[in-house]
């Protein structure tokens, strides 16, 4: 049977107006590492868990907070599990990255990742994005 479990790498889309409130509490209160904070992007590390925060200038919609976290799914069949995700008819999410987002029942969205995958080059990039063309820092 294929192995998935849930990854390390997570995306969170939030208002801008809350960023000087989530960075005090990330990196203040729980003490978490500050890997990347820009205008457009904060990265940071708590254990093995990243936390990607994408700012935006307003709050989402109450109809949007479903799809206002990103979550990685790793397995050790990465196209067994594909195939198997599409099969069951997700909606898929168009993001430019090579892995495969899709948006499960309920409205979570989810990037699927090999579990032996090096992703890396997520941890420490500026980019404003899930999925978008990442910069290694």
């Amino acid at each position: 049977m294929t192995k998935l479990i849930l990854g390390n790498h997570t995306a969170v889309f939030a208002p801008r107006s809350e960023q000087d409130r989530i960075r005090n509490f990330y990196r203040d209160v729980l003490g978490a590492t500050s890997r990347v904070e820009s205008d457009s992007v904060d990265r940071f590390q708590l254990g093995e868990t990243h936390f990607c925060f994408v700012w935006h200038e307003e709050a989402l919609e109450p109809k949007h907070f479903l799809k206002a976290i990103y979550l990685e799914l790793a397995t050790d069949n990465l196209d067994a599990m594909r195939r198997k995700i599409v099969d069951f008819g997700v909606s898929l999410v168009d993001i430019p990255d090579p892995h495969l987002y899709f948006q499960a029942p309920g409205g979570q969205v989810f990037k699927l990742v090999a579990l032996d995958e090096d992703l890396t080059l997520y941890e420490e990039s500026e980019s404003a994005r899930p999925g978008a063309a990442y910069v290694a820092a």
